[in-house]
């Protein structure tokens, strides 16, 4: 995986500091790096953007007190936050470690 996941990203607010939705983890998953989020079938997943514009799409939210990214199709979403979304330009700092 390169450095910069894509170029832009779907936010609910201008900061992506509102949560975007809710839902279910389908299986387990374990990031290749510190910058994604590891978490288990069934666990409570919070989304807070959505990466858009490459061809595996990540979405970066939270498991508990961690935060980073995981395969979008990983997620059974079962509550929605906000219909609002915003089409913002990623920064460098969206893909440091957390």
């Amino acid at each position: 995986l390169g450095r910069r996941f894509a170029e832009r990203k779907r936010c609910a607010d201008p900061e992506c500091s509102m949560l975007m939705c809710r839902g279910k983890a389908r299986q387990d998953f374990k990031g290749p790096d510190c910058r994604f989020v590891n978490f288990k079938k069934g666990e409570a997943v919070y989304v807070y953007y959505k990466l858009i514009g490459k061809s595996v799409e990540l979405w970066a939210g939270s498991v508990g007190s961690d935060f980073g990214y995981f395969p979008k199709d990983l997620l059974e979403i079962n509550h929605n936050y906000s219909n609002e979304e915003l089409e913002l330009p990623t920064d460098e700092t969206d893909f440091v470690c957390f």
